[in-house]
This record gives structure tokens, sequence and C-alpha cells, in this order.
């Protein structure tokens, strides 16, 4: 058995190389001795732990905004061209650690809160989750602000400040049950309100054509509030800005519309108007086209592009007048990303603001708007992709209707030239999708309206260009290429995993954190025994300490030497989850029928929030706490088979688990996830990846060599095949006695003994309507199971293949994924240059 840790060993540990740039500790501990002063109100002198939290979160601030102003100083002096990353969903995380990491500031801060008698991990503990997206979309656009401000592109990301993020999941009897996200309620020291830049969104109202233009009048005014985050970039003294929008009621909202007696009511209604941003819709891949989504995608579009049409506008640092009128060269001054559908709406918005209030022609505001726009697609699920309903915009958006008629009546034009008398393509490849509902399919706006179509791995660019996409891929093959997506090594290495981005950079610098690429150096030393002894080491102790973790909270006895099975995701069926089930409760019944043989010991851990609304992923979720009450407690089975459901997955447990994973399930139907990014987390943190040849998958194997993968099931082909051909789940079931056993099980009540019927929806859904088709792929995930139970038996071999993983895991880097956006979609140069500090001397 391993040592446990000692107090030594628990106090944090700090990477990377020493203490270079490390600032003077007497000045911190000073300037925290004086935020705490002015934290503790006067009648309170006995300061609580988020009293010390705030203290130290605004002494690190204030490091932050000296090179946050000079930063914008900077741009407006050059005067570069701008990215504006569009996105409804920003899964930031916490920010504290974040920020000492990319500012050096880690080792003199731990130093100083040690000094001063304070742990600085309990603190940390303090910081609330920004849990304002739901899962790989909303985290992408985290690590791209990370990787946009540490390659000096002058960006801004823009969304909506929810006052509820993803809600909080409780597991209770078993079940999901969710409580709001109150992540504001003890204040954010990290935010900056900015009044002065409030801007109104309009909804509503009517349009009227007249001499002198379009005007869309009589409409209900909603303001948009910004509130300003500093992105810092890592040690380059740069420091980017996400802008969030807040919706406030005007002061005269609705109160025109009552007689005197109907004050108080009036003012009670400012609140659907501030009920825009109040809460995240919780759904992943999974498009619910209510009206109050619909006002939140407008309201962040709006808000948007007027601030962006007003720092266009705007000269240099300090000057307020106007120096660019003609919007004609906006293109060659601002790139817009639209991540995902869902800020669509940019695209008539852009050209309501140039036919509507610049004047200009339709052919000149088109050509403006497309070479600005350009549209990142991140799912081929049809349920996921948003269509809405023209009756709903024509109410609320009556203008923005008009112009999304007059753009498809121009597109339809065009293919009917290129292909004449196809009218079932022209049907295919309209705006405006018939039926017993019209409806405006927005990927066809994104991609109408957009020079650049990307999807975030090769495989999804490739299914997105053969299926999805493929009538306007003909028509435009220019506009489609592929960005796979990647990850900021700042957050998912250097600070989750500090003792490997430590015994890493022992043995090639620490230049890699900058340029993942030189990970391949490690391949030098696949077989040096110092190094397979080093990082088994790391692991282990990043093992011991989330078993701790583990037995602190959920009472289950883990033994540390076991593998550490790991599923971390949102629960869908996509994902097959159940496939993951089908696994533990097959190698249940082995152990239960040889107890006797020599089983390599499992933790198995599934962690990840279910949809309010999806009542299939509820029960998966259901499903996975049954089998753990009946495994945990079988005494045969003992420690060699754990099943546990982590509660409350985000963004700070994931920090928590994938640096002390062992394996990582990646076990999506061939064809369906997009890239994922948590694939790439586990593998830069030394774990290895059972998998599907799925989204980012595919790539991995190419860059690790798919030997040092677990790759099993079908391709992308079988799956086609057997869509044409037919899937049977009752053939399988019939033919394969441990599948059918595990469903009988399920079936009947054996992990349900107090409701025998609890699962029969799920037993339903995968004998005879499952799309996506877990039994097929069950006898080859299982033979590959038995493979990775063999390898980890074999220690060395199993840490030579964790080698091989990390070093293959350069490809992955967000810095890599955004330098390619900057130079092939938004005609932007990246760089590593340090701006000089707010002390140094201004070139």
């Amino acid at each position: 058995m391993p040592k446990p840790l000692t107090d030594q060993d628990k106090r944090k540990q700090i990477s990377v190389r020493g203490l270079a740039g490390v600032e003077n500790v007497s000045d911190l501990k000073t300037n925290f001795n004086r935020h705490l002063h002015f934290t503790l109100v006067k009648d309170r002198n006995v300061a609580t732990k988020r009293d010390y939290y705030f203290a130290l979160a605004n002494t690190v601030r204030d490091h932050l905004v000296g090179r946050w102003i000079r930063t914008q100083q900077h741009y407006y002096e050059k005067d570069p061209k701008r990215v504006y990353y569009l996105s409804l969903e920003f899964y930031m995380g916490r920010t504290l650690q974040n920020t000492m990491v990319n500012l050096a500031l880690e080792n003199a801060c731990d130093e100083a809160t040690y000094q001063l008698g304070l742990d600085m991990e309990e603190l940390q503990d303090i910081e609330e989750d920004a849990g304002l997206g739901n899962g790989g979309l909303g985290r992408l656009a985290a690590c791209f602000l990370d990787s946009m401000a540490s390659l000096g592109l002058a960006a801004y990301g823009y969304g909506i400040r929810y006052e509820f993020g993803i809600f909080n999941q409780k597991i209770v009897n078993g079940w999901q049950v969710e409580e709001a996200d109150d992540w504001l309620r003890y204040g954010n020291p990290w935010e900056k309100a900015r009044p002065e830049y409030m801007r109104p969104v309009h909804f509503y109202g009517r349009v009227e054509h007249t001499p002198e233009g379009v005007k869309w009048v009589d409409t209900q005014v909603v303001l948009a509030l910004p509130y300003d985050t500093p992105v810092p970039g890592y040690r380059n003294n740069v420091v980017n800005t996400m802008r969030l929008w807040s919706a406030k009621a005007p002061c005269d909202f609705n109160l025109k519309d009552f007689n005197v007696g109907g004050y108080i009511q009036a003012v009670l209604d400012r609140n659907l108007a501030e009920n825009i941003s109040r809460v995240l819709y919780p759904n992943d891949n999974f498009f619910e086209g209510k009206e109050l989504r619909l006002k939140q995608e407008y309201f962040v579009v709006a808000a948007t592009l007027q601030d962006i049409v007003r720092r266009f506008k705007s000269s240099k640092f300090g000057s307020t007048e106007v120096v660019r009128v003609d919007l004609s060269t906006l293109p060659d001054k601002v790139a817009i990303q639209l991540n995902d559908t869902h800020p669509a709406m940019a695209i008539p918005e852009l050209m309501r603001i140039l036919l509507d209030t610049e004047h200009q022609t339709w052919e000149k505001a088109w050509d403006i708007c497309t070479r600005t726009c350009a549209y990142t697609n991140h799912t081929v699920l049809p349920e996921a992709l948003e269509r809405w309903p023209t009756d709903l915009l024509h109410n609320l958006l009556p203008r923005h209707l008009e112009i999304i008629y007059e753009i498809n009546r121009r597109h339809l034009e065009r293919i009917a030239k290129l292909y004449p008398g196809d009218h079932d393509r022209l049907r295919r490849m309209s705006l405006v999708e018939e039926g017993d509902q019209k409806k405006i399919n927005m990927a066809h706006l994104c991609i109408v309206g957009s020079h650049a179509v990307n999807g975030v791995a090769r495989i999804h660019s490739d299914i997105l260009k053969a299926t999805l996409f493929k009538d306007f891929y003909e028509v435009d093959p220019h506009k489609f290429q592929n960005k796979t997506n990647g990850i900021t090594p700042r957050r998912w290495l250097v600070m989750c995993n500090p003792g490997l981005a430590e015994v890493i950079a022992e043995r090639i610098g620490e230049d890699y954190i900058r340029d993942l690429d030189q990970l391949k150096k490690l391949l030098t030393f696949v077989d040096d025994d110092s190094l397979i002894h080093d990082i088994a080491k790391v692991k282990q102790e990043n093992k011991l300490k989330f078993s701790a973790y583990l037995e602190e909270h959920y009472k289950v006895k883990i033994n540390p030497d076991s593998m550490f099975d790991v599923q971390v995701k949102r629960i869908h069926e996509y994902k097959r989850q159940l496939l993951n089930c089908l696994h533990i409760i097959t190698l249940y019944n082995r152990i239960k029928k040889e107890p006797n043989r020599n089983w390599t010991p499992r933790t198995i851990m599934i962690g990840g929030k279910a949809a309010p609304g999806y009542h299939t992923a509820k029960l998966i979720i259901r499903l996975i706490t049954a089998i753990g009450e009946i495994v945990n407690h079988d005494t045969v089975v003992g420690d060699r088979l754990k099943v546990i459901f982590l509660e409350n997955y985000k963004v700070t447990l994931a920090e928590k688990i994938i640096p002390a994973s062992d394996l990582s399930e990646q076990i999506s139907t061939a064809g369906t996830e997009a890239s994922g990014t948590g694939n790439m987390k586990f593998m830069l943190n030394g774990a290895l990846t059972i998998g599907t040849m799925d989204g980012a998958n595919v790539e991995m194997a190419e860059e690790a060599g798919e030997e040092n993968l677990f790759i099993f099931g079908m391709r992308v082909d079988d799956v086609d095949a057997m869509d044409k051909s037919g899937y049977d789940a009752m053939e399988y079931y019939n033919r394969i006695p441990e599948l059918k056993q595990a469903m009988d099980q399920i079936a009947g009540g054996f992990f349900s003994p107090d409701q025998h019927d609890l699962f029969k929806d799920i037993v339903n859904m995968l004998l005879h309507h499952d799309r996506f088709k877990v039994f097929a792929d069950y006898e080859a995930y299982i033979k590959c199971q038995e493979k990775v139970s063999a390898l980890y038996k074999n220690p060395k071999e199993w840490t030579k293949m964790v080698i091989h993983n990390i070093a293959g895991c350069g490809k992955f880097s967000s810095d890599r994924t955004i330098s390619q956006y900057a130079r092939e979609i938004w005609g932007m140069e990246p760089s590593l240059e340090r701006i000089p500090a707010p002390d140094d001397p201004r070139q």
C-alpha cells in the first residue's frame, strides 16, 4: 500500500519551475491586509474565510488592472483587427488560481498566505464556479479566451451575465434533483459593471416602409448593462475582456401603459424585461424553441453589435470624436465568430444596421456582412439544430424576419440559376422550411451569411460536408474548413496538475506551456525508468488525494491501487453511459461467478448533469446509482469493484478528477460526438483512452499512435451501413448470454428490488428504439476492457503508453486551434510578444 499523504504533501504543490516571476511577498501581505481592512464592516472585527478570499482575490486583481488598462491602450494606439467571439455560453469555472498562474503570482501568494497563517487552497475553495455554460461548447469558449489573450490577439468574448448558471445537481434517493445556482449571492470580485456603455435593445413593434427608408417602430426597449471580466494571457501582460450583458428595464418600462392606479404593477412588471438574463437554459445538444430563449439570443447580439460598431467608429485612446464614418472597411477591422447557431441573429441584425441606420445598398451591406461573420458548427444531431418558427420571429423581431426572407429570396435565386429546374434542391437549401409550421433553419442562415463554416474535428467537418451541409458544400466548397478543438494547457495541466507539469518541465524545460508541440520531446524518454517512475508517482499522489476527497464526500472506502475508470460529461443517450453500465454489470457478474480469480480492481466513476426535462437521461442517472447501491454493498466483490456517481460535475470537480484518472471513457456512437474536449484533458493528464473512432478520438489516435489507445467498435461507415440494413437489438440480446443476463437483471428488478419495473423505459428503448446502437458495440467494448485490465497489471508498460499519449497532446492545445482560426478565418496574426508591464516604461 502507498504511504498516506503527510501534512507537508497536502500543502499546495506549486509549479512550474521554482519561483519564476515571483512578486515581493511582503508587498502582497501589505495589500492583502489593506483589502481585508476595507472588506470588514465597522461592527464586525472577526474576519471569515470568505473575507480572506475576497481580500486575496482583490490583491490579485490589483495586478490585473494595470495590465488590463495598458492592453486596451495598446489596442487603441495600434488599431489592430479585433475578433469578437459571440457565445451564449462561457463555462469559466473559478478565476483566482487561473489568474495567479497566468500572472506568475501563485508561488508568492502561497508564501504570503502561509506567512499570514492561512491555507491558500481553502481560500480558493470559497470561490463559486462561474457556471455560465452547459458543457463542451461553453468550456471551449472559455479555453479560447485564454488562448486569444496568450497569443496577443485583440479579442473580446461577448455573452450573457446569467444571474443563475447551470443548476447545481443533488442526488436524492438516487435521483437527480436540480437547485438554482445562485453564484452571484456574495458578489463577484472579478467583474466590473460598465453602465457608461449601456445599450438599448428593441423587441416587438412593427415595420414601416417610408420614402426615407425602413423604420422599426413602437418597440419595447430593454437595456443591456455590460459587466467586464479581465482575461489574462499567459505571462505576456496582455489582459483581454469578456463582456457579459445583463438585462435592465428602462425607467419608464410599462409605466406609460398604466393609469395612475397601476403604478405598483407597472414597477413589478420590470421583471419581465430583466428575466432575459435571469437563467441559463440547461439543454446540451437539444433545441428548445421558447420565446425567452430567442430573446436571449437576440439580446446578446443586438447589444454586442452596437458595441462593435461604436468601437469601430471611435478613434485612438482618449479621443471621443468619430473617425470612421463609412462601414465599408468593417471586415478589415472586425471579425465576428458565431459559436454555434445561438448568435445567428447577428447576421440579420448587422444587415439591419447597415441598411436601416447606415443606409448602405443591399449589395454593399451583404458583402460587408458575409466578409465579417464566420460560423462554427458543434453538432450533427437533428434535435440540436435550431429552427425558429416564423410566427414567433414575426411577433418578436418583425424587421429581422423581413431581412431573412430577402436573404433567402436572393440565395434561392442564385441556386436556381446554378441548378435550373432542381426544385428539390431549392427546398433542401432554403432558409425557410415549409410544413405545418413555417420555420427558419438557423444553420442555413449562418452558412449563407458567413464567409467561413467550420466543424470542430476533422471527422466532424467531413460529415458536415458529406451529409448535413452537402448541398451548400457543393455550391461553395471554399467556405468549408475544419478547426479541431483544443484545451488550454494553463488550466488543464499547469493549474490542475502541478506535479505532472513539474515532472515534464524537469525533462524538456517549461516552454511547452506556450508551445504544447514541444511535448513530442518526451518520446526520447519513453524508456527512461526515472520518468516512468516520476509519472507513476504523480498519478498515485493525485489518486490518493482524490480518494480522500471521495471518502469525505461519498463515505465510500476507495482502493487507491484500483484503476480509476472515469466517464464524466453531460448525460445523453449518444454519449452512451448505458454501454458503461452494461460493462459494470458484466464485470460484477463475472466477479460473482469466479470470486477467487485475480481481477484487476476498478473504481468506476460516472458524473454529469441531465437536462431537467430529459426523462431518459435522468433515468440513466438513477440506473447508475442503483447499480452502485448493489455493487458497493456486495461483500463477495469487496474493493475489486466500486461504482460512484459523481454529484454536481462542474469545472472545479473536473480539475480534481481528471489528474487522478487512469482510464478515460469516450464511447459515443461513431459519427455523433462532434469533437469532445474532455478526451483531450484526460490525455494530457496521463489517462489512457478507451473509445470509438469518433470526434477528436480519431486525431488523438493519429497523434499518439492507435496502438496507444484502446479503440473499439463500429466506425462511421459501419454505422451508416447498419442504418441502411437496419439495426436489430434483439439479435444481439438473443445471441450474447452476458448481455442478455445484464438486461434481464435490469428488467427484472435485480438493481431495483423495491420497484421491479423502475427501468422499463430504458429496457424498452435499448431493445426496440435505440438510435445509438449500444448493443452493436457491446462485445467489442467488453473485449477491449479486458485488454485494459490486462495492461493495468503491468504498471511499467501502462506508464509507457501514458508517456506516448502525453507526448502526442501537442495538437490539442487551444493555442493551435486559435492560431488556425486567426490565420485562416479572421485574417489576423498571433504573436507571443510580451507587452510592457504597467511599471515598465512605455515603448
